[in-house]
């Protein structure tokens, strides 16, 4: 299935919308770790700051993964998406540990405090934002179903939450202004830092491991593959074909669908076979945005069709074999 430029006009918008959103956060984190010294705050500048950069090079992508296949890209281009994944991922994987040695190398040292009820305020504003552009793109979504959008509405959710855990966890000391917690107040922002990177590392870890295999062209997840399977097979089956192979393959945000039916006599209907794949088209176009679907044969011969074939190719070995010794 093709998409076409009106989708890649929709996602580059939204994308737009992502990127300055990320621009007006990384400048004001920034600006509020400065301001209160907070290591949790600057975990979320980093974060943003990973998300800026690499969102940017992203906006010039997205024409690429919308231009056809060809004899030179039998996949066409959305592998680059794939790349483009695996080397985010693993830089917010990077900075997040790097984060969380530097947030225990502070807590060996004393650690320190923060103005908590400015970062409050400034988190409980962080995830109202978040929760905006959270909405917005999942709106813009829906038509699309873009890897790319669908990463960036995840990055935000995840802000969304963190936010509001952190101005809940900055209050503590408003909260609970008791003897036995003071001890704690010099480690919070350090302890709150730390805890937040432990919740972040698995989304950009499952990120990479998925990319990994589409690049490596291993089949997409179990679950996928059951479903497309689920969608296909009871069209199929109507038309009293049972034996079937898939080769299903995943890359970037395109799946790769080919279903082998194998036939016991050598009889193949072109209209029947039309017929199939345009009900497996329109049944998977209901869940997949951006698919390609083949329908082949797989002739397999009956005993004694096999037993005359191999008899064949035996009595023409026979004869080159017998040319050959006129001819020396």
């Amino acid at each position: 299935m093709h998409i076409g430029k009106k989708a890649q006009k929709r996602e580059k918008s939204a994308m737009s919308v992502s990127l300055y959103g990320n621009l007006v956060f990384v400048v004001i984190e920034l600006l509020m770790a400065i301001f209160t010294g907070s290591q949790a705050v600057l975990l979320d500048a980093v974060y943003d700051g990973v998300e800026f950069c690499m969102l940017l090079p992203s906006l010039f992508l997205i024409p690429l993964l919308y231009r056809p296949s060809n004899e030179q890209h039998p996949f066409g281009y959305t592998q680059i998406e794939s790349i483009f994944v695996v080397v985010k991922g693993i830089t917010m994987v990077s900075v997040t540990f790097g984060l969380i040695f530097n947030n225990i190398h502070l807590m060996l040292h004393g650690g320190h405090i923060v103005s908590f009820h400015t970062i409050a305020s400034f988190e409980f504003f962080a995830c109202f934002l978040g929760i905006v552009v959270t909405i917005y793109l999942s709106i813009k979504n829906k038509t699309m179903a873009s890897p790319m959008i669908n990463m960036e509405m995840q990055g935000w959710k995840i802000d969304s939450f963190l936010s509001l855990g952190m101005a809940v966890a900055f209050l503590l000391p408003i909260l609970l202004p008791f003897a036995w917690f003071k001890p704690v107040i010099p480690y919070l922002d350090q302890i709150i830092t730390i805890t937040l990177s432990v919740i972040m590392l698995p989304t950009p870890i499952r990120t990479v491991i998925t990319a990994f295999r589409d690049l490596m062209l291993i089949p997409p997840e179990e679950d996928t593959i059951e479903e497309i399977k689920n969608l296909v097979e009871p069209i199929i089956r109507t038309y009293g074909y049972q034996k079937l192979y898939y080769d299903i393959l995943r890359t970037g945000r395109k799946l790769w669908i080919s279903v082998y039916i194998t036939f016991e006599k050598d009889l193949v209907s072109l209209a029947k076979f039309k017929a199939i794949q345009s009900e497996c088209i329109a049944a998977l176009a209901e869940e997949y945005p951006d698919f390609y679907f083949e329908l082949l044969p797989d002739i397999a011969f009956t005993g004694a069709e096999k037993a005359a074939l191999e008899q064949k190719i035996l009595k023409e070995q026979m004869q080159e074999m017998q040319e050959g010794t006129r001819e020396v």
